[in-house]
């Protein structure tokens, strides 16, 4: 599918579905950037489903200190945790999944919603350009890391535990080159200075990072396809948000504009991050490895759909999973158990 700005813009003026809700009794449901915006929002839409637990994985303890306090005061609701994860950090990524098997703690539901937008290239300590870590990365170290906490949930409950990776229209409007797909590692490309250069020049870093998170999706879906998990990615739409505070003169002046024409609140934003956890539980064969908005499945880019989709997702898998093993060997090990 091709969608164009104007295809985009006009979503902003559907009507935006109500909160999908369930029963979440037992059930332990993790966030990630959950402090503010989307995330907080998201979180507090799960504190009213009574989960057995709810985690807030943030980077700040003060800052998710104060998400859980309002959490618990606006919902009444006592089960809040805040684990620390930063995911600038691959060591923060798997601590952070490292505490579920240390704590013995059951996995039904993981919201993966922490991202950037880079307005300057910046690496992390881990050597990879800021954005392509945190957006993509660290997200799906963290989603492979856990993959086994949530199959267990799932064989151990009879129930079908959910991944739910936010993703976005601005993916529609990227591509990727065939010299990035035809690199011994896209990813070490894609980290490139030089190539983010060129792609900030016309503001597609972000979402490069949006569509990499389509293709990761579709790969793990595959790779859980024999499992109780299903996992999906989302699009929540346009909406006032802390992402966008980095951005200065013009495109400040221009996106203080679209938020005050466009924008939906966060809260409406945040009902597509429960319905990517939640909905459609009648139709989870449709469900899983797909694209959402507006609670819909729909068909996502051009670029990932088809035969040359499929060998640029596979492409972009193989190599993620060769870096990802560099950084945590038991990626290689979970990416061979459910392949066979």
């Amino acid at each position: 599918m091709k969608r164009g700005l104007i295809s985009v813009m006009a979503d902003q003026f559907k009507t935006v579905p109500p909160v999908v809700t369930a029963d979440l009794t037992g059930q332990t449901v993790v966030v990630t950037g959950s402090n503010t915006g989307l995330g907080f929002q998201a979180a507090k839409h799960f504190a009213r489903m009574g989960p057995g637990k709810l985690i807030l994985a943030v980077r700040s303890q003060q800052k998710g200190d104060a998400a859980a306090e309002r959490i618990k005061s606006e919902t009444g609701f006592k089960a809040v945790e805040v684990w620390l994860l930063d995911q600038s950090k691959f060591s923060s990524v798997i601590a952070f999944a490292d505490r579920f098997q240390k704590e013995d703690v059951r996995l039904d539901i993981l919201v993966a919603n922490a991202a950037i937008i880079a307005t300057q290239y910046k690496t992390t300590e881990d050597g990879w350009e800021e954005s392509l870590q945190v957006n993509d990365l660290s997200t799906s170290l963290l989603c492979l890391l856990l993959a086994p906490r949530l199959v267990e949930t799932g064989k151990k409950y009879g129930t079908r535990p959910r991944i739910a990776i936010v993703a976005s229209s601005v993916h529609y409007w990227v591509e990727f080159d065939d010299s990035v797909y035809d690199a011994e590692s896209s990813w070490q490309v894609l980290s490139t200075e030089k190539h983010f250069a060129e792609v900030l020049k016309t503001d597609q870093r972000y979402p490069e990072t949006k569509l990499l998170n389509i293709f990761f999706a579709q790969s793990l879906a595959d790779l859980l396809k024999d499992t109780p998990v299903v996992v999906d990615t989302l699009n929540p739409g346009y909406c006032y948000s802390e992402l966008r505070t980095a951005f200065t003169g013009i495109q400040a002046v221009v996106d203080w504009l679209m938020e005050r024409l466009l924008a939906w609140t966060t809260e409406q934003g945040s009902r597509q991050l429960v319905y990517g956890a939640l909905g459609g539980s009648d139709k989870l064969d449709q469900i899983n490895g797909a694209y959402i908005e507006l609670h819909q499945v729909v068909e996502p880019s051009d670029h990932v759909i088809g035969y040359e989709g499929k060998k640029r997702r596979d492409k972009l898998w193989g190599d993620l999973v060769r870096e990802l093993s560099k950084v945590d060997g038991r990626v290689a090990d979970i990416v061979r158990q459910y392949s066979s």
